[in-house]
């Protein structure tokens, strides 16, 4: 997946770019990723029962989660994400996401095949993959499409909507906290703040009573989302014309800024056998 930069500040609108089922470049992204639903179809998205509890929305039956990343992520804006634990519920709303297209993706981690790390993107959709980053902090994803496709929709921000005090002292734990949309303004945040890790590799996410779980409101009106490039992605799949796939909630305060990949200053020191200019 993303090699993403974990948290940041203000958003910069810069990258933004309108979204729709007009941008070629999306169009195109979708068939990449080993599309297998026309467009236009539409899929059922209710899994019976509905969630217990106080929280909105149904849960999404696993064929929603079976369609092509690039319509899964934009339509994984605004859902829910609930995690239960003994110390409380937490209820987030997810405001940014990545697509990661598996082998047809120079910027997934599947890109290279299946190996233990990546295993669970090459199962069923519906499941989650949780990858710890730079051996510093957990980024959480959401396996999509067909088995085998290997595809991802990373989770990157959402405003927490329940469970608050809760994930505000998880991250006070961890780091700084100036205010409250700041509590999962970003992959390795969003992490801390539901208290997942490497232990929820695999959860089944359409089982109402799990432990994770995503439900949505089929109703809602969810608002404008624009796209851009990825964070924090290298080489090909940071070119932004090609992988304008991080997908986010205009206007929104959890959002986090765009950064490009960190590149290594070239080196000052003359090689050996050479002498300087």
């Amino acid at each position: 997946m993303s090699q993403a930069v974990p948290d940041g500040g203000a958003d910069d609108a810069r990258d933004a770019t309108p979204a729709g089922t007009g941008d070629p470049a999306v169009r195109a992204g979708a068939a990449a990723a080993g599309a297998g639903v026309p467009s236009g179809a539409r899929v059922s998205d209710v899994a019976r029962p509905r969630l217990p509890g106080d929280v909105p929305g149904v849960v999404p039956a696993r064929t929603w989660f079976g369609r092509p990343v690039l319509t899964v992520a934009p339509d994984l804006l605004g859902a829910f994400v609930t995690v239960r634990s003994d110390e409380g519920d937490i209820t987030l709303r997810i405001t940014e996401v990545e697509a990661y297209a598996g082998e047809a993706d120079p910027g997934s981690h599947a890109f290279r095949g299946r190996t233990a790390r990546n295993a669970v993107m090459f199962g069923e959709p519906g499941r989650l993959y949780v990858y710890r980053h730079l051996g510093l902090h957990h980024c959480v994803n959401v396996v999509t499409g067909p088995a085998g496709a290997a595809s991802a929709v990373l989770l990157r921000a959402g405003e927490v909507v329940d469970g608050v005090e809760l994930a505000r002292d998880r991250r006070l734990r961890s780091g700084v906290v100036d205010s409250d949309r700041q509590i999962a303004r970003g992959p390795a945040r969003l992490a801390v703040a539901l208290g997942l890790d490497l232990s929820d590799y695999g959860a089944d996410l359409t089982e109402p009573g799990g432990r994770v779980v995503v439900h949505r409101d089929p109703d809602a009106v969810v608002g404008v989302h624009a796209t851009g490039p990825r964070v924090g992605v290298a080489g090909p799949g940071g070119d932004a014309a090609t992988y304008p796939w991080r997908f986010w909630l205009s206007g929104e305060p959890t959002v986090s800024a765009f950064r490009p990949a960190y590149r290594r200053p070239a080196s000052t020191t003359p090689r050996r056998g050479t002498t300087p200019a």
